[in-house]
């Protein structure tokens, strides 16, 4: 008989403490932490890699970042995570970032690759406490253009919970189940998109920097791009879409830039390994 097909169960977990040092560290293959030394100007950075090359159906990844009172920390990914086509198993990723008081936590993945006929159901939930600041961003790309390939089959299903002192604040739900093409194209859906960015900003003075950003979206966004902001007590949100993934890429990153300056007071810049 052959031999059953593994699945991936990966875990990474990240505690941060005041001073850049690591409370806790845990890490299960295919996950796993690397802890590059920071450029100048930068937090601590710690880089999340996927050692399988990707996710297929059936496999579970569980991240877990807490910023501890005091911390101040960048979490980026190594490379774009790709989420293959599946035989008919889904692909589960929860994703968990809690940020206390006087803590500071970047969130910045190189976006995620959906292949035509995958299978994604990704939750992400964020708990932040009184004082906190948080970015935190993901994009979305539905196929691989590149190689001429569309996703029209398979399913998203992509979350959000923001919790602010214990209470929902923002829920956030994309979900494309069978013929994706067609939400993707539906003029009520994506329109034609191909590229998906979100940005979030978790500061008590978010409402203050919209003009401002609406304004740098503008300028960043090209013919091609749709780009909106809106704000809330507490919470500003981006998203970018577009036909052309590196385009959408490019925009983000501009905002991004900006954003991080302001809200963490780092450089006008993006991580390095967005560069590469």
């Amino acid at each position: 008989m052959p031999a059953a097909i593994g699945r991936a169960d990966g875990e990474a977990r990240i505690v941060a403490a005041r001073g850049g040092r690591l409370r806790d560290l845990y890490q299960r293959q295919p996950c796993r932490v690397l802890l590059p030394k920071p450029a100048a100007g930068e937090a601590p950075t710690a880089v999340l890699a996927n050692l399988s090359g990707g996710m297929v159906g059936g496999d579970r990844y569980r991240i877990t970042i807490a910023a501890q009172d005091g911390a101040d920390i960048t979490i980026c990914g190594q490379a774009a995570e790709k989420i293959y086509r599946s035989t008919g198993d889904d692909t589960v990723v929860d994703v968990s970032l809690t940020v206390e008081a006087g803590a500071q936590l970047e969130w910045l993945p190189q976006g995620t690759i959906l292949f035509d006929g995958c299978r994604l159901r990704r939750r992400m939930v964020i708990d932040l406490a009184p004082g906190a600041r948080l970015l935190a961003g993901e994009i979305l790309v539905f196929g691989r253009l590149g190689m001429g390939e569309v996703m029209r089959r398979g399913l998203i299903d992509d979350q959000w919970r923001v919790r602010s002192a214990g209470r929902l604040v923002w829920a956030d739900a994309f979900r494309a189940d069978g013929d994706v093409s067609a939400t993707l194209d539906h003029p009520a859906g994506l329109a034609g998109g191909r590229a998906l960015a979100t940005g979030l900003v978790a500061i008590d003075a978010a409402a203050d920097l919209l003009d401002g950003v609406r304004d740098l979206l503008d300028g960043a966004a090209g013919p091609d791009l749709q780009a909106a902001a809106t704000a809330w007590p507490g919470l500003l949100l981006i998203r970018l879409l577009g036909p052309d993934p590196a385009a959408v890429r490019r925009a983000f990153g501009t905002c991004w830039a900006h954003l991080r300056t302001i809200v963490l007071g780092r450089p006008a810049r993006l991580p390095v390994l967005w560069h590469i």
